[in-house]
C-alpha cells in the first residue's frame, strides 16, 4: 500500500530544496516567509490549492500576521478551505508565540522606568483593538507584584475613577501604582483628557497613600510617559 504524501499535489510539484519543510531543514525558519510557517501548520491545501496557496490568502483575508492574531475562530474559519482543525491550529500557534514574547524567567520583574513597562506591555496593547485601561501594583523595591485589568472598551467617567483604579492596589497592601492605557488610533500622545485623569489620579493615590508612579500611553509599537514628559 503506498503512503499519502503529507504534501498537497501543488508542494509535491515544487523542487524539493523549495519545499517549506526542507527548507526550513535547511535554512532555518527564520529564511521562510509568513505563508511557508502558516503552511507548514496546515501540511495540506485543498483540492484546488496546495498549503502555501492557501496561507497566502489567509494572510490576504486578515492583511498580515497582526490581522491574523486578532481573528476570531469564527472569523478564520469564515475562510474557504480552512475549516475547524486548521484553525484552531493558527490560534494555538499564534497564542504560543505571545506566551514566548511575554515569558519572564521566574523571580518578580523589577519595573525601574518606562522602557520597563513596555518590555513588559507592547505585545499586548499591540494586538488591542480597543482601549483597555491596566495598572501596575508593585513593592516598595519597585517589584511587579501583578498586573490587573480595570476597564476594557473605552475610558469614561465610570470606568476612570479612582476607587476603580486604586481598587487592587488597596487589597493587595502595594505601595507603588502604574496605570497604562492605549489609543487603538496608533498614536500614544496623551490628549488633554488623559492629562486631567493623570493628575486626578495622582491626588487620589496621594491621599490613599500610595504613589503613583507613571501614566504610560500606548499606540502602534511606540508609546509616551507622562512622568519622563513633566505631565504629572
Amino acid at each position: 500500500m503506498k503512503l499519502e504524501s503529507p504534501y498537497s499535489s501543488a508542494v509535491r510539484e515544487m523542487p524539493a530544496e523549495d519545499r517549506p519543510r526542507e527548507r526550513l531543514a535547511k535554512l532555518g525558519a527564520e529564511a521562510l516567509r509568513d505563508a511557508e510557517l502558516l503552511a507548514l501548520l496546515f501540511r495540506s491545501g485543498t483540492r484546488k490549492r496546495g498549503a502555501v496557496a492557501l496561507a497566502d490568502e489567509v494572510l490576504k483575508e486578515f492583511g498580515n500576521l497582526r490581522g491574523l492574531a486578532r481573528a476570531s475562530l469564527e472569523e478564520l474559519r469564515q475562510v474557504k478551505g480552512l475549516g475547524k482543525v486548521k484553525a484552531i491550529e493558527i490560534k494555538a500557534a499564534l497564542e504560543l508565540g505571545k506566551r514566548l514574547a511575554d515569558h519572564r524567567e521566574s523571580g518578580r520583574t523589577r519595573i525601574g522606568c518606562a522602557e520597563d513597562v513596555a518590555a513588559l506591555l507592547m505585545i499586548h496593547f499591540k494586538d488591542c483593538e480597543t482601549e483597555e485601561f491596566k495598572t501596575l501594583l508593585l513593592n516598595a523595591k519597585n517589584e511587579l507584584i501583578r498586573t490587573h485589568g480595570v476597564s476594557q472598551g473605552g475610558l469614561d467617567s465610570t470606568m476612570a475613577l479612582p476607587r476603580e483604579v486604586f481598587r487592587q492596589a488597596v487589597r493587595q497592601g502595594v505601595t507603588k501604582v502604574i496605570v497604562c492605557h492605549n489609543h487603538p488610533s496608533g498614536d500614544p500622545e496623551p490628549s488633554r483628557d488623559d492629562i486631567l485623569l493623570t493628575k486626578r489620579l495622582n491626588e487620589s493615590a496621594t491621599i490613599l497613600g500610595l504613589e503613583l508612579v507613571d501614566h504610560i500611553v500606548f499606540g502602534d509599537g511606540r508609546y509616551v510617559s507622562l512622568k519622563e514628559r513633566n505631565l504629572m
